[in-house]
């Protein structure tokens, strides 16, 4: 309790212990804040200097906003009836919310088959436009002195399955950056950031014109494979947008329970008799 008392003095906030069990520590206004007001402010274990820190940047905090409602009380017209009308409205959508959540978070089904992801897909490839250039390929920034360059230029033009597993472990031991997933679409801005390759003026026309590139800097060469690529405004490949759409369905599927939850109370209700709408004549 001293604490609170200490930082208060700080502060130049009187606090007083009143005839109650609950010291009164700030006033303002009409407004009070109270010793248990301040019940779990401080963190378990934070030394006490820090403590008192935080105990008066909080009692600041609450009289400037307590001065300020007071001001905004005296100088703003408002209807009263209407601003208890707001505050409860908010009230009440914080409480069906936070027992929206707690349904949703009990009976949502996470579990997204590839054949779900496929099926929303495939109705809504219209809603998958590329934003960007992306690609499917093979990268390599290497330092200029690294061993075996010459040959390592040569698998990188044609990366078949024979010499994928030596350029690999080829980029693990030598590369500074390096992506060797044939199955993973990324985007050719992101791959070449960083890069001589930046300047291409054309990159559209870059990507129909090449399979193989190469490049350099005064310290690094810099190798590209584009095994497959999309140019911005055609459809995505479904593997780009898979993670997207996993999303998507979940979402919709928390959309629904919030539903199915408003009509089971609804139905329910209705079952027992707990309400009645009269007719307005």
């Amino acid at each position: 309790m001293m604490l609170a008392f200490q930082s208060c003095d700080k502060l130049g906030i009187r606090s007083r212990e009143d005839d109650s069990e609950d010291p009164l520590v700030a006033e303002a206004g009409d407004a009070q804040l109270r010793m248990t007001d301040l019940a779990g402010i401080v963190p378990r274990g934070m030394n006490a200097t820090d403590s008192a820190s935080l105990v008066d940047r909080y009692i600041r905090s609450w009289v400037r906003k307590q001065l300020l409602i007071s001001q905004a009380s005296e100088e703003v017209d408002y209807d009263k009836a209407e601003l208890e009308r707001k505050i409860l409205d908010y009230r009440y959508a914080l409480m069906v919310y936070e027992f929206q959540k707690q349904y949703i978070n009990e009976n949502l089904d996470t579990a997204v088959s590839n054949e779900e992801v496929k099926a929303y897909y495939d109705i809504n490839q219209d809603n998958f436009q590329l934003k960007q250039n992306i690609i499917r390929g093979w990268f390599l920034k290497v330092p200029k002195d690294a061993p075996k360059l010459a040959q390592i230029k040569q698998m990188m033009r044609k990366p078949d399955a024979e010499n994928k597993k030596e350029l690999k472990s080829y980029a693990f031991r030598f590369a500074m950056n390096y992506s060797m997933e044939d199955s993973l679409w990324l985007n050719f801005d992101e791959v070449i950031a960083n890069t001589p390759f930046m300047s291409i003026p054309n990159k559209v026309q870059f990507l129909e014109s090449n399979t193989f590139a190469e490049t350099d800097d005064e310290k690094f060469e810099y190798l590209l494979h584009i095994q497959d690529y999309k140019i911005s405004d055609q459809t995505s490949p479904l593997e780009f947008v898979k993670d997207d759409i996993r999303n998507i369905i979940i979402n919709k599927r928390k959309v629904a329970l919030a539903d199915q939850l408003e009509r089971n109370i609804y139905e329910e209700a209705k079952d027992n008799n707990e309400f009645e709408i009269y007719s307005i004549e």
